[in-house]
């Protein structure tokens, strides 16, 4: 059988698939790492050498093939490191993993040791590189302090290898001080006369699965039968050689027992329905950061920031990165994993993608010597110092206060502090050498060997053991010798020793086995936590997803246009406190991916992970009868904790198998030789093939290949293979980037393949994150006919904004030359505004090269508003309120959306192509035209839709207006002598009244030379928010007290938004209706967009009120001749009830102004206005015109007096306290000293009354009043009965809800 067979069928089911040696090659000799930073200026005992691969057993295996470069990478990340005997020598023991192109993992075990260099040629190569650094010192020493510091880096990548290794470790810093304590004296170098020279190895267990615990013990054992004085029991052949191919991984729900050289290891694994295997210690990763810590960067991967680890130990940063992805199930981490960045691979730093990566401090080191490429959405976790850095906006986890007390209780019932940290005690097994391990060296190896607890037996015996049990003829014997009764005695004798020592396990734990025991329960209770936390939030997840295809290939095909989960339905069920994190959540990678497998699950066997989760939440389901009560955002505590333990606790009290013990092999004599404190040269032969005739192996084999036929059967009835499989990973892999770095191949042409991945993935992901934006803003509909309601709440628009400025700080990032500050995108602005300020002085002129560019002008008589990337600029410096360049840009960013000028803006800052050279290497996003031209496009569609993310998210800073007041354009009727005034309200608040000073008539000239003549007032206010109402007066004095005006224009001077509010009406006693003070309701005007700005990018206007149902309007009905018919009447005081029982059915943050409601157009004022005017017989009298607020005040004048007619009896008894209520209300109005004339009047009854709940009560009253028949007509709807009836239930309906005024319509009125 060839090796690369060797085992192919079982390599899947074996413990372990490779056992590897890392070490100094003798032959090649020194070699440095010039991948790995290398700074000469450092002593050559501190700089690093290449590391070799020097053997591998087995050669390779199919389903996992062997990777020579990445596993030396990761062995020795640092490469080879030397000692002499004044150093420390400890081992250390580092795991790391390899993520595949398919997102499947393996798991490295590395224990690491010194052992003394035997070549000549190598001690005297280190002996003449230190006499030479010697040399080299003391020269420099006379001209500069420290040549390291004068050289400065060009890049952003290249600084952050040089500061990692700036700091060194105290021997090495003290150099630069000169004197006897320099490197280069005696007492700190190297002479190989004086010194012996160690230099390190590594030893190395691949395995399929994270079984830590025992592969670390199985490795310190192998070290301690090298470095023991007497040779180990058997070969170290033999060991390697049963754990390679004769223990198999446990069943699911199984535990095992197999033999190392001294004692023997157990581990377990966990059944079906329980949380999948993690053997990394969480206690640990607790004890380092802190259950608040923790928790907070378990936000951040949960929300697929950028996450780097930062540790000098690469164990802790693996406990970690292991650690915090093993609590994330159901969902699994779907982007860049390198808990261990080699020093080679430090530019993946520099990657624009989500990553979890760990990099390795050396001692000493400063965070802020640190310069990281991107900071903007960096989550920085400095694991020795117990700290963590995160970034803005960062929403918090559903009930975390509740969370972390939880996950404290459990800490403390193991005796662990919660806070963590320095606080926190050191666990009781020491990561290098556990108690027993030290009690074991003390005692004598015979003892050892003999003491039968450990699997092995005492040297002479043993040997005979396995030579009488190996040999086919004594066994026929010993059979022979059974059947007749004849006993054996000695053989037995022996053979019971051994199984005593299986049965003797199982009672008595050794301090290291109770030790695993405490830490897998730990584990397995914090990961319940964890996962009852989502089982929680995500009880009825499955009532959201949308299925709609009807078989997995046309599901495959359409993957990315479908939406597979309602996520709006699904955040309007959720509890008010969880809807920041999880808006943000649903919009993950991991989640869609979580999505996705669900969907699958209908064609094809449940992914692992899922179908636990589904499971956990079945059982909920059981528990809690109402389902409601899954929906609550009371904190629900973990109820598994006791079970889940326990079934760990009886899996490991109880063993279920024991592996094959080590025995001896044929081995050819004279090798297998033991050397003292060497590691010894292994036999290929023997380790490179496994056993042909092993039980468990042949049937793992069969079980296989029947999967294996099950599987392609399945593959031919459902569609092709190899097309499934392109279509399988295109769908998941969808939205994704790249999962994990190359390690064997870091030749220039490989990283810049990478980072071109990198290039299209953000393109990609500009496209996608456009386009849903858009989608989610207009609606389906809208998509299709070009307009719709809009069906997009404030949270949802809020989280796709955030994401598209992380994107945009992502791109940015890309490819810099020299980091500076925190933001990228805005480091490169300052730097534009920088330039252009410089050419503006050179030039002496305020507009330089046309970067400013006016605005074409909304309306007549505002001035023009100048638009350029500097003066918005020069808007956020000005905001005091924002402390950061994160913060800056992002502010930029939504106030260039809401102007519908970001595509423009960063347009104009990427045309200085100086600029972007200086700023970025060629490989740069922003340096590839083709995709930058796409890129600015997509943004460009953006203009389609309305935002207000800057408005309203900045809503405490002080915001410059300007309003206009346009009379008619008649110049009589413009002039007025008294003293107008003017406030203007928004959904935050109101200006107050502003005084504008009389007859300061402007003059402006539109584009056919036509005068217009406008009162104008600048005004500085804390943000208003989107205008609502103006109300506008004046103060009737003067000769001309008349005023005629045509509407006011209110306009944002920042976002340069502009409100219309129409007014046509006038302002004077004894004119119209005598109104001297007029509430005026806003609608936002639409820019007329120029070529540039609004290229493809037409729209219908933003409609006056966000519940109007585009239809048939009254208002056109109304106008010349065209007088509404009582159906539309009805039919539109129906519509405006219905708008605003919709306004209260949305969250209370997402409204918008019931102002629009009530008195806008097409609302309810307007409608009832419709339906009063109906049959009124509002002829002049006397020249005069009537309005329907006569007739109330003659409702209320015939009330009032009724007692004395004598007409009493025609009104029903009960409606007296409606009569007191309307008869108290009209006079109120009537008495109040503003005089906003009788239409005025009547809009204010009608809004007090909706208020309070009267508008049903007093409608019966009016219709069943004597003054009806003097000015109503006969077929007036108000005096038929049926349809007066209707209109009460219709109003009845407004009771349910609390409806709230603006100051300007109630202010004065006396109740």
């Amino acid at each position: 059988m060839s090796a690369s067979m060797s085992g192919s069928g079982s390599a899947p089911c074996r413990f372990a698939h490779y056992f590897i040696i890392c070490g100094i090659d003798n032959e090649t000799g020194l070699e440095p790492d010039a991948l790995a930073g290398e700074n000469f200026d450092q002593s050559p005992l501190k700089r690093t050498f290449k590391s070799k691969v020097l053997a591998h057993y087995p050669e390779n295996i199919e389903c996992n093939p062997f990777d020579q470069d990445a596993v030396n990478m990761l062995c020795m990340p640092k490469g080879l490191s030397f000692r002499t005997q004044r150093d420390s020598q400890t081992p250390q023991f580092h795991s790391f993993i390899i993520t595949r192109e398919d997102g499947s993992r393996t798991y490295g075990f590395v224990h690491t040791f010194y052992e003394e260099v035997t070549s000549p040629q190598i001690c005297s190569a280190m002996q003449t590189l230190h006499q030479m650094h010697q040399a080299e010192h003391n020269a420099s020493a006379h001209n500069c302090p420290s040549a390291s510091n004068s050289s400065s880096s060009s890049s952003s990548m290249d600084s952050l290898a040089s500061s990692l290794d700036e700091v060194e470790s105290p021997s090495s810093t003290s150099s630069s001080q000169g004197g006897r304590r320099s490197c280069g004296c005696s007492g700190e170098g190297y002479d190989s006369v004086r010194d012996t020279l160690y230099v390190s190895k590594a030893m190395c267990l691949i395995t399929p699965m994270p079984f830590m615990h025992a592969c670390k013990r199985f490795l310190s054992q192998i070290h301690r039968a090298v470095t023991s004085h007497q040779p180990p029991p058997l070969t170290l052949e033999s060991y390697i050689y049963n754990i390679l191919y004769e223990v198999p991984l446990p069943p699911p729900g199984r535990s095992l027992k197999f033999h190392g050289v001294y004692e023997p290891i157990l581990c377990q694994r966990p059944g079906v329905g329980e949380l999948p295997l993690a053997d990394f210690p969480l206690g640990e990763a607790f004890r380092l950061l802190g259950v608040e810590n923790l928790v907070q960067l378990f936000t951040c991967v949960l929300l697929e920031m950028q996450i780097l680890l930062y540790s000098q130990d690469y164990q802790r940063l693996m406990v970690v990165a292991e650690g915090i992805t093993t609590l994330l199930f159901p969902f699994q981490w779907q982007h860049v994993y390198v808990p261990i960045l080699p020093a080679s691979l430090l530019h993946f730093l520099d990657a624009p993608v989500p990553y979890l990566m760990g990099l390795q401090s050396k001692e000493g080191t400063d965070r802020s010597k640190l310069e990281l490429p991107q900071e903007a959405n960096l989550c920085f976790v400095d694991v020795d110092n117990h700290c963590i850095e995160l970034p803005e906006d960062f929403p918090q986890f559903p009930n975390k206060a509740e969370f972390i007390q939880e996950l404290s209780e459990v800490l403390l019932s193991f005796g662990l502090s919660p806070e963590g940290g320095k606080n926190s005690p050191e666990p009781a097994v020491s990561p290098q050498t556990s108690t027993l391990e030290k009690e074991l060296k003390s005692t004598s190896l015979r003892e050892l060997v003999d003491d039968k607890r450990n699997g092995n037996l005492g040297g002479e015996a043993l040997d005979m053991l396995e030579l009488l049990q190996g040999n086919p003829t004594l066994e026929r014997l010993q059979a022979l010798a059974k059947r007749t009764g004849v006993k054996v005695a000695r053989l037995e004798a022996l053979a019971a020793g051994q199984k005593a020592v299986g049965d003797e396990g199982i009672g008595g734990k050794s301090p290291v086995e109770e030790e695993e025991l405490r830490n897998a329960k730990l584990n397995v209770q914090l990961r319940e936590v964890f996962a009852a936390r989502f089982a929680t939030m995500f009880a009825d997840y499955e009532s959201f997803v949308i299925q709609n295809s009807p078989d997995l290939e046309s599901w495959l095909t359409n993957r990315e246009q479908m939406h597979n989960f309602d996520k709006a339905s699904f955040l309007s069920d959720q509890p008010e406190p969880y809807l920041p994190f999880l808006s943000h959540f649903i919009e993950t990678q991991m989640f869609a991916t979580f999505i996705d497998n669900k969907i699958m699950s209908q064609w094809e066997e449940k992914e692992p992970l899922l179908r636990v989760f589904d499971g956990r939440i079945e059982k909920a389901r059981l528990y809690n009868v109402r389902a409601p009560s899954l929906r609550s955002s009371v904190y629900q505590k973990c109820t598994f904790l006791k079970e889940s333990a326990q079934a760990i606790e009886q899996r490991l009290r109880k063993i279920d198998h024991t592996a094959i013990h080590p025995h001896l092999l044929d081995m050819k004599i004279g090798q297998g030789k033991y050397q003292h404190g060497f590691f010894p040269k292994l036999q290929a032969d023997v380790l490179a093939t496994g056993p042909t005739n092993n039980k468990w192996s042949n049937r793992t084999c069969s079980t296989q290949r029947r999967s294996d036929r099950h599987r392609q059967q399945n593959e031919h009835l459902v569609l092709d293979n190899d097309l499934k499989e392109k279509y399988m990973q295109e769908a998941r892999n969808l939205g994704k980037n790249l999962r994990q770095p190359k390690l064997s191949d870091l030749s220039p042409a490989v990283i810049a393949q990478t980072n071109w991945k990198f290039v299209e993935g953000l393109l990609k992901e500009c496209k996608m994150k456009t386009k849903r934006m858009l989608v989610e803003k207009m609606g389906r509909e809208a998509v299709e006919l070009g307009h719709g309601e809009v069906n997009i709440t404030g949270l949802e628009e809020n989280t796709l904004i955030a994401s598209l400025c992380d994107l945009l700080e992502r791109i940015w990032s890309h490819g810099l030359q020299v980091k500076q500050g925190k933001s990228a995108l805005w480091s490169h602005l300052l730097h534009y505004q920088g330039r252009e300020e410089k050419n503006e002085l050179l030039l002496e002129s305020p507009v330089s090269n046309g970067q400013e560019r006016r605005k074409p002008e909304s309306s007549v008589g505002l001035p023009v508003l100048r638009v350029s990337v500097i003066q918005d600029m020069r808007h956020i410096q000005n905001m005091g309120e924002i402390k950061t360049d994160v913060g800056r840009a992002r502010a930029w960013i939504r106030l260039s959306l809401e102007k519908k000028l970001l595509s423009q803006h960063l347009k104009q800052l990427l045309s200085n192509q100086a600029l972007t050279k200086k700023l970025y290497k060629r490989y740069a996003f922003l340096r590839c035209e083709e995709e930058k031209e796409q890129f600015l496009f997509h943004l460009l569609s953006l203009n389609a839709v309305d935002y207000f993310c800057f408005t309203s998210v900045f809503t405490t800073i002080m915001i410059p207006y300007r309003a206009v007041i346009i009379p008619i354009k008649k110049l009589s009727n413009a002039m007025t002598t008294s003293n107008p005034w003017l406030c203007v309200s928004g959904e935050l608040g109101d200006s107050g009244i502003l005084q504008i000073t009389k007859n300061v008539l402007e003059m402006t000239f539109d584009s056919a030379f036509r005068p217009h003549t406008h009162f104008s007032i600048a005004f500085k206010r804390q943000n208003l928010g989107k205008l609502t109402t103006v109300q506008l007066g004046h103060d009737n004095s003067g000769l001309l007290a008349k005023w005629l005006v045509d509407c006011v224009m209110v306009r944002n001077e920042i976002t340069g938004h502009t409100y219309k509010f129409p007014c046509g009406r006038w302002l004077g006693k004894g004119v119209d209706d005598g109104s001297l003070e007029r509430v005026l309701i806003g609608e936002f005007v639409v820019p007329c967009n120029d070529d540039e700005g609004g290229r493809g990018a037409k729209t219908p206007p933003l409609q006056r009120s966000p519940s109007q149902i585009r239809r048939i309007s009254i208002t056109s009905l109304t106008g010349r001749g065209n007088k509404p018919t009582t159906v539309q009447i009805q039919e539109s005081i129906g519509e405006a009830v219905n708008n605003i029982i919709k306004h209260f059915h949305k969250p209370e943050k997402e409204r918008g102004s019931l102002t629009v409601l009530l008195c806008g157009e097409g609302g309810l004022v307007w409608a009832l206005e419709q339906f009063f005017h109906h049959g009124f017989r509002s002829a002049r009298i006397f020249q005069k015109n009537v309005f329907v607020w006569d007739f109330y005040e003659k409702v209320v004048a015939f009330m009032e007096n009724a007692d004395q007619i004598g007409d009493l009896q025609e009104i029903p008894e009960p409606l007296s306290p409606n009569c007191e209520s309307f008869c108290r209300y009209v006079n109120a109005i009537n008495n109040m000293p503003r005089n906003i004339g009788k239409d005025g009047k009547f809009q204010l009854l009608v809004c007090l009354g909706a208020r309070d709940r009267l508008l049903s009560q007093w409608l019966p009253l009016l219709a069943d009043c004597p003054v009806i028949t003097r000015m109503y007509e006969e077929n007036a709807l108000l005096r038929d009965k049926l349809t007066a009836s209707s209109l009460v239930g219709v109003l009845e309906t407004l009771n349910d809800f609390p409806i709230t005024l603006e100051t300007s319509f109630t202010k004065s009125v006396e109740l």
